[in-house]
């Protein structure tokens, strides 16, 4: 008798515990314009980020996250809709999706969530027509800081949390003041070396600390406010602004860093090779709220990559580029695979330009004119600043053999088939969405170079 009582009490005990359990709370920390070989958990030699280290030793650290386009309002929109930006409307930058498009909050509000976002998580304004419950604009590393410790301080609801927190690091103009030494940095090869680069470069590495100190206070925050059942993650929204970086479908614009913790849920100091979409973040947090997602939508869910009961997840990763306003009008398009990357340039008559080389403010990008000067003697640095400008039909990479993507393929009879199998699905999948390649702006044409004559346009933001 006395044993079956036990035993009840047992089965009893446990059961409470299983309808005690509550939903995860999740966390997600989003930069803006960093690239995932920009950090010291990625392998940078010459930029600690001692907390994205702890965070991967702690969790699971992605290798192969991607998001669906280079730019900021686009790539956020489509985290937001889990549609890709030729579905959801938001193509060029500073553009939004559809307002009756179903977003990310109102979903997870619907499975019992309050929701909060602080900073720059939607482009622009854009986050108060998202449905968030709260919502903070301020973005300063400083700023956020202190009104996530607040917020969470003074918070009286129960309900399970989603907190989105994004920084304004390290977009540019970055600081003046810098812990870095020039002659200390690694850079990569598709920077030409100038001191001025140097110098701007150590400015950018100075964003990427302080974001990196933010994720640690926002850990502690999450411990002591939201205890262990909490997915706390962090990652970006695209590349830096870099030539061959942002506003460009190179792996350095569209490959950024995810890094997700979970303590007794996710795996601590694993990593994975599965390749992942910004476009998939919405349905695996509804998956994990135990929640169910519309069927028109383009994400999936990589709970189990999370949760370790799947090593892949997507076989082919598809990014778009529509440009940025006036500054930038270059439609582009590409499909990755785990080992390839073919880029369709759909108007190589046309300069590829950007707010780097038109403006070349003095806040960041004012090395652009040691470049021009560069390349007047310097044979290597000549072919990069005219692969900036000018860039072929069709662009084929081996990324497992040339990571920065220097060697183009396309033109290569040994890589025929490969060329032919990805150009295909390229365009079936353009066609299968109905992606007409849209222009939106006037472009500069190459061969009227009057019309992308560097530092032709003045920064708003600098006093004369």
């Amino acid at each position: 008798m006395k044993k079956m009582m036990v035993l009840m009490i047992c089965v009893l005990g446990f059961s409470f515990c299983v309808h005690a359990q509550t939903k995860p709370n999740f966390m997600i920390y989003l930069s803006d314009d960093h690239s995932m070989l920009d950090c010291s958990t990625y392998g940078a030699t010459d930029i600690p980020t001692p907390n994205m280290d702890q965070l991967a030793k702690d969790g699971l650290k992605f290798r192969r996250a991607f998001i669906a386009s280079p730019a900021c309002a686009p790539s956020r929109a489509a985290m937001l809709t889990s549609l890709m930006p030729v579905v959801n409307g938001a193509q060029e930058n500073h553009s939004y999706p559809r307002g009756e498009i179903k977003k990310l909050p109102v979903y997870l509000k619907e499975f019992g969530y309050e929701t909060a976002a602080f900073g720059k998580v939607a482009h622009g304004g854009y986050a108060k027509k998202c449905g968030f419950d709260f919502i903070s604009s301020k973005k300063d590393v400083g700023q956020l800081r202190s009104t996530v410790s607040e917020y969470l301080n003074k918070r009286k609801s129960k309900k399970p949390l989603c907190i989105f927190v994004g920084t304004s690091n390290p977009h540019v103009g970055w600081p003046e003041v810098t812990d870095f030494n020039d002659d200390d940095l690694v850079l990569p090869p598709t920077h030409i070396d100038t001191p001025q680069t140097r110098y701007q470069r150590a400015r950018y590495y100075q964003e990427i600390k302080e974001l990196d100190g933010l994720l640690g206070d926002l850990r502690v925050l999450t411990q002591k406010y939201l205890g262990d059942n909490t997915l706390f993650m962090y990652t970006s929204d695209h590349g830096g602004q870099w030539p061959f970086s942002k506003w460009t479908l190179y792996d350095s614009g569209i490959r950024t860093p995810m890094i997700a913790a979970w303590p007794g849920q996710i795996k601590a100091g694993t990593e994975t090779s599965a390749m992942v979409s910004w476009i998939d973040l919405l349905p695996t947090l509804v998956d994990l709220a135990e929640g169910k997602v519309t069927e028109d939508i383009d994400g999936l869910s990589f709970a189990k990559v999370l949760l370790g009961e799947a090593e892949t997840h997507r076989f082919v990763i598809f990014t778009t580029h529509s440009g940025d306003k006036s500054k930038n009008v270059y439609p582009c398009r590409a499909i990755r695979t785990d080992q390839y990357k073919f880029i369709s340039n759909l108007h190589p008559e046309f300069a590829f330009t950007t707010h780097t080389d038109l403006i070349m403010s003095r806040l960041c990008c004012d090395y652009w004119m040691s470049w021009v000067d560069r390349a007047k003697t310097d044979s290597n640095a000549k072919f990069l600043l005219d692969r900036y400008y000018e860039r072929p039909r069709y662009e084929l990479y081996d990324i497992t053999v040339d990571p920065y993507e220097l060697n183009n393929l396309a033109a290569d009879p040994n890589y025929a088939e490969v060329f032919t199998d990805l150009k295909g699905q390229l365009e079936t999948w353009m066609k299968e969405n109905n992606d007409k390649g849209e222009i939106f702006n006037k472009p500069r044409l190459l061969k009227d170079p009057d019309s992308w004559k560097p530092g032709q346009l003045a920064d708003p933001r600098v006093k004369k």
